[in-house]
């Protein structure tokens, strides 16, 4: 019998660090750019999506550009309405949501005249092909509330590579639908640097975590359907909208996403603001019903938004205060672009 020695016991392998511990280990090392069109208030959907984790990133310490991309609201639209309105309504919501001016950049993107320059040499670095078999593309295409087609729309995912990469954001929070423009801005940035030389990061993608909210339809919470709660919205028509929220005929509440999407978005919703876990509620309501549900959930929300409505309130008495902040963001981010764009000028050896 041939005796073997025992191969010696591997390392324990330390388990693999994800983005957002690196993140959170060395916030400085991070840029994000991120940001919302404004066709009209935001609501909880963004607010639990997206809003609440930019807050978080900036508590951490990570360098935030928050655009309004009021050029990108024509993308999918003949005519920009009330955009005034909306844009500084935007800002208000931002505010209120715990978003610091002192912390980070809000700005628009029509104030920035570098950054919208830089779309035409990124334009030259894809190919008509490549745009079209954008996935995303397709579907605002398809979704469009134009008679035709514009080139913004076309080129919408190289004009959200310029509003990325001005600011050199190497981290950009998104959820899955927005890959493929993600990948855009990376080949983009790829493409420059090996045509010109190094100039701009890969940005990386901070895929969300964050939970479906279904509006009160029982479909996709959304601005345009009209099922959404705003987070301006008061306490009585947050309680009137949530009384007209799509349930099902079973009386026993339980959280099961699969089977009950309706019943299960509601509980998700009162788990999010009360901070619980969705299954502790629903077997609280046990078999109170819808009505007990969505009393629940109302008392849920309403107590959630009552400093951010307050916040909100504050800020809206002084409204040149907050086109201030505006103006400043765009200040900001004017000097960020121009400096980007001098680069990109000494790179390509363009006159100046």
């Amino acid at each position: 019998m041939t005796v073997t020695a025992a191969a010696p016991a591997a390392a324990p392998t330390a388990p693999a660090v994800t983005l957002d511990e690196q993140v959170a280990r060395n916030p400085s090392a991070y840029r994000i750019l991120t940001g919302d069109r404004p066709t009209g208030p935001l609501h909880l959907g963004h607010y639990f999506g997206t809003l609440h984790n930019r807050v978080r990133l900036q508590g951490l310490g990570v360098e935030l550009n928050l655009i309004v991309p009021d050029y990108q609201v024509l993308t999918d639209r003949d005519v920009a309405e009330r955009l005034t309105e909306h844009i500084e309504g935007l800002v208000l919501d931002y505010l209120a949501a715990g978003v610091d001016p002192a912390r980070t950049t809000i700005f628009t993107h029509s104030a920035v005249p570098a950054l919208n320059q830089l779309l035409l040499p990124f334009l030259s670095l894809v190919s008509v092909a490549e745009l079209g078999r954008n996935p995303t593309v397709k579907e605002e295409i398809a979704h469009s509330r134009q008679a035709a087609v514009s080139g913004l729309m076309f080129t919408y995912p190289v004009h959200q590579a310029a509003d990325i990469l001005f600011c050199k954001a190497n981290l950009v929070p998104v959820g899955r639908d927005q890959l493929p423009h993600l990948e855009v801005s990376r080949t983009v940035a790829r493409r420059f640097n090996e045509r010109y030389g190094p100039v701009f990061p890969e940005p990386q993608t901070l895929l969300s975590a964050a939970p479906l909210l279904l509006g009160t339809d029982g479909t996709k919470m959304s601005k345009s359907r009209g099922n959404a709660i705003a987070l301006s919205a008061t306490a009585d028509e947050t309680a009137r909208l949530l009384r007209g929220a799509k349930t099902d005929a079973e009386r026993h509440i339980t959280y099961d996403p699969e089977n009950r999407p309706e019943v299960s978005s509601l509980v998700l919703l009162a788990a999010l603001c009360q901070g619980r876990e969705p299954e502790a509620v629903a077997r609280e309501i046990g078999g109170g019903g819808a009505a007990a549900l969505k009393r629940t959930v109302t008392e849920a929300v309403n107590t959630y938004l009552a400093p951010m409505r307050e916040r909100r309130a504050e800020y809206a008495r002084d409204m040149e205060h907050v086109r201030a902040i505006l103006r400043a963001g765009n200040a900001r981010a004017n000097a960020v672009a121009e400096a980007t764009l001098a680069e990109v000028r000494e790179a390509m050896g363009t006159f100046r």
